[in-house]
């Protein structure tokens, strides 16, 4: 099989033929259509994330299985056969523990890493996975049609719905999301529309404010430009009831800190990671919360799956590249060029 495949961080991707892979007991093989590239994965690149080089990466897939390895009854996941369509899950797990059982498992202590870091992922023609790593894909869904749209949904989509749920995110109320133009923002500013909030998109470049707006956003702020606490203030008339930081500088945290109104609440995603400081007199006064959202649930994923397959959100991907331009894909992902999310197509 073709797989493109990092040797160290800040390298170039190197092509490479491969054996095909053979399924173990409890796993399967899915011949890949398409598989997204975004933020999270351009960090193993970059060198921002750990990983097991030599690495294929990429876990946001569209594809169809074409083997599966023995299976017992200890076997977690779900039955799989030839021909299913599948996506991914991105956590490797090797069992339970409180939290799995709570349905947390972006905090259980069995996490053992990512599909694409501590084993290979999507970016070749062929992945093999443990079988609780594929989801299988709900009737209604024309993946061989739109492989790269199917693909990112279960990071892109599933993402900002789990957001949604995290932050109690209620009709009505102002969201503001930070980074709103790139491949999670542009996806949570849609999202929010579709759960009927009022949005405010706040990016530091302005030509992304147009796809903002046709993803739902009710107002935009350019951070480069404007005082943005301020800016959001005006136009809630105090202040926003959530904000989402998808950068987390040390920067944008305090601002988005700054523009909350009563009652609100921060959700951060990361991003940047970097140490920022808040008051703690105005969390008291205000009842301000702050709070941290890691990946997903399997069933965050399949709900995120059935909102699409019912027509309710279609992800946006506005730019695809075959697989062999993998490199050519990153580095504009690096530069902040591409709006929204981006996929290499297979085949």
């Amino acid at each position: 099989m073709k797989a493109m495949v990092l040797h160290a961080p800040n390298t170039p991707f190197v092509l490479e033929t491969r054996p095909d892979p053979t399924p173990g007991p409890g796993e399967a093989v899915a011949r890949v259509l398409a598989c997204g590239s975004g933020l999270t994965i351009e960090h193993v690149r970059a060198g921002r994330a750990e990983a097991s080089f030599p690495i294929v990466i990429g876990h946001e897939i569209a594809g169809e299985i074409v083997a599966v390895g023995p299976v017992s009854h200890a076997t977690v996941g779900e039955p799989l056969k030839v021909g299913d369509p599948v996506t991914t899950w991105f956590y490797v797990m090797d069992g339970d523990d409180r939290w799995t059982r709570s349905d947390r498992p972006s905090i259980s202590t069995r996490f053992r890493g990512y599909v694409g870091r501590v084993i290979d992922g999507g970016y070749a023609e062929y992945i093999k996975l443990p079988l609780q790593n594929f989801i299988r894909l709900p009737d209604g869904l024309d993946w061989r049609a739109h492989p790269a749209e199917i693909g990112v949904v279960c990071d892109a989509i599933a993402t900002p719905y789990k957001v949604l749920r995290r932050g109690r995110i209620r009709p009505h109320e102002w969201v503001a999301v930070i980074g709103a133009g790139g491949g999670l923002g542009l996806q949570q500013v849609m999202m929010c529309h579709w759960a009927h909030c009022r949005v405010i998109a706040v990016d530091i470049v302005a030509d992304k404010f147009d796809a903002c707006r046709k993803a739902g956003a009710d107002a935009v702020v350019d951070a480069s430009k404007e005082n943005v606490p301020e800016a959001i203030r005006d136009i809630t008339g105090g202040g926003a009831d959530v904000v989402i930081d998808y950068v987390s500088t040390g920067a944008t945290m305090e601002y988005s800190f700054a523009a909350l109104g009563i009652g609100g609440r921060l959700v951060t995603l990361g991003g940047a990671g970097e140490p920022f400081r808040a008051h703690a007199r105005a969390m008291v006064v205000k009842e301000l919360e702050i709070l941290g959202s890691r990946y997903v649930t399997r069933q965050e994923v399949m709900d995120s799956l059935d909102l699409v397959a019912r027509g309710e959100v279609w992800p946006i991907v506005t730019e695809t590249r075959p697989l062999e331009e993998a490199q050519a894909m990153h580095e504009r992902l690096a530069s902040g060029a591409i709006i929204g999310r981006a996929a290499l197509t297979v085949g």
